[in-house]
């Protein structure tokens, strides 16, 4: 088995309904951060691509069909490289929506997860984003670009750009697959982000 889509999206851009999506597209789980939470294991494999290191993609991710949000979408390059028939899925949103979507829940969590995961994403951050700071200008100027070079590297026939408005439609189409009948699944909004995240910093969603 091989990746399908590669996930080009930064987090807050509806990835974790993209998530949920293409697992029942695809039939086979979908790696986002999530995963990266439920295995630990893998944080020392992140950080060193970061650093340069990039680990063998298709034994990293043989388990998976698709990859999604952070820290996945920052190597989308190398993904995409690796599994060179895959679809390239860039979920984007207004970018003043997604700044106030990123700074009441991702850049609340700074720090607050463990030594070696902090390491880790700034690691990523550094060698991968186009600025360390976090306030607004900054943050919503790395945004931009990051989209801006999936839209530039990657081929007009092999992207597709989604917001999540868009729903089942463009997804089934790319894959040539049919529509479920079913809604597309909106999870993961701020307040459910929050509150799960309180729970797992205070040690209860390991």
């Amino acid at each position: 088995m091989a990746i399908r889509v590669v996930g080009a999206g930064l987090y807050r851009t509806g990835t974790k309904s993209l998530k949920a999506a293409l697992e029942t597209l695809l039939g086979r789980p979908s790696y986002h951060m999530a995963e990266v939470f439920m295995h630990p294991e893998h944080v020392p494999t992140w950080h060193n691509a970061a650093l340069g290191q990039m680990p063998n993609w298709h034994e990293f991710l043989k388990d998976y069909d698709a990859t999604l949000d952070a820290p996945a979408a920052y190597f989308w390059p190398e993904i995409s490289n690796a599994f060179p028939d895959a679809l390239v899925l860039l979920s984007v949103r207004s970018e003043d929506s997604w700044w106030r979507s990123a700074s009441q829940t991702v850049m609340k969590t700074e720090g607050l997860v463990s030594p070696e995961w902090d390491a880790m994403n700034n690691a990523v951050r550094a060698s991968r984003f186009s600025t360390t700071e976090l306030d607004r200008e900054s943050m919503i100027e790395g945004f931009r670009q990051h989209n801006e070079q999936v839209r530039r590297e990657v081929d007009s026939g092999r992207l597709l750009e989604w917001t999540i408005g868009d729903g089942w439609q463009p997804i089934c189409e790319a894959l040539r697959l049919p529509v479920p009948g079913e809604p597309f699944p909106h999870t993961n909004s701020t307040q459910e982000w929050l509150e799960r995240e309180r729970n797992r910093i205070g040690g209860n969603d390991r």
